[in-house]
């Protein structure tokens, strides 16, 4: 039997018990469709890990259709090579069920993918070995743990501490083994800065700010600048700035695109 068929066997033994990845809450399992192509992505990607000779790369998905804001990719996490027999293990912020928290997951490559995307491809991004080192002394010794904050808001200025997003918390993790360690996230946040570091710019009106903040629990508008944001400037880290600017920072790293 094939990898490609075993790795999608065992997709069909779990589509009973398998529901949405990181989410605490109750929710209804994927459909066999969308949890075959979890696990043929995920074994994908983890053929493309294993040929990059990485020890940690950055990691995105397409959770929904961003393309109105001129976006693509909707979360960020990080994808560390943890033991001696090359088993992958994703390590990354999640959203608790829409609510204003979040909390931190140590995953396989399928739960990864495992949350109903909008489009089934994922993105790497390989920095240098002297970084992927710094990463990985931080993931072992559980310094990558100190730039979590669980106050969540899915538009969280970059440069304040009152929220996080989930890419805000990787490229924190990154400040902190690039330029730490770090006491806290203001240290990382002013690295950032100092270090280039552009935020996405997103146009959000008065009335769709208003609704928003309204109805759902994980988006706030009062950390960002007071004149911004009553010019619907709206700045935020995704996925976009954050490998732009790791570009610029480190121009060796490498890109590649995996896809069903």
């Amino acid at each position: 039997m094939s990898p490609l068929r075993a790795f999608l066997l065992l997709a069909a033994l779990l589509v009973g018990s398998l529901a949405h990845a990181g989410q605490p809450c109750t929710e209804p399992p994927l459909d066999p469709d969308s949890l075959r192509k979890a696990f043929g992505l995920a074994l994908k990607t983890r053929e493309a890990l294993d040929q990059s000779g990485a020890e940690v790369v950055m990691l995105a998905r397409v959770g929904q259709d961003l393309s109105k804001w001129g976006l693509r990719y909707t979360h960020l996490g990080y994808v560390w090579r943890d033991s001696p027999d090359g088993r992958w293990t994703v390590l990354h912020e999640l959203n608790e069920c829409g609510g204003a928290s979040s909390a931190l997951y140590a995953e396989g490559l399928a739960n990864f993918y495992a949350d109903d995307l909008f489009r089934w491809e994922g993105l790497i991004l390989i920095p240098p070995p002297a970084m992927q080192q710094r990463l990985a002394a931080a993931f072992r010794s559980g310094a990558f743990m100190t730039m979590h904050d669980a106050r969540y808001n899915m538009l969280a200025y970059p440069f304040d501490v009152r929220y996080q997003n989930s890419n805000q918390w990787a490229i924190e993790v990154l400040a902190d083994a690039e330029g730490g360690p770090f006491t806290g996230r203001p240290e990382a946040q002013r690295w950032l800065r100092q270090a280039g570091y552009q935020p996405t710019t997103l146009k959000i009106d008065a009335a769709t700010r208003l609704g928003a903040r309204i109805f759902r629990a994980n988006v706030a508008f009062d950390d960002q600048p007071f004149d911004r944001r009553m010019a619907g400037q709206i700045d935020t880290v995704t996925v976009e700035s954050v490998y732009a600017w790791l570009a610029r920072y480190t121009p060796v790293a490498r890109r590649t695109l995996v896809r069903l």
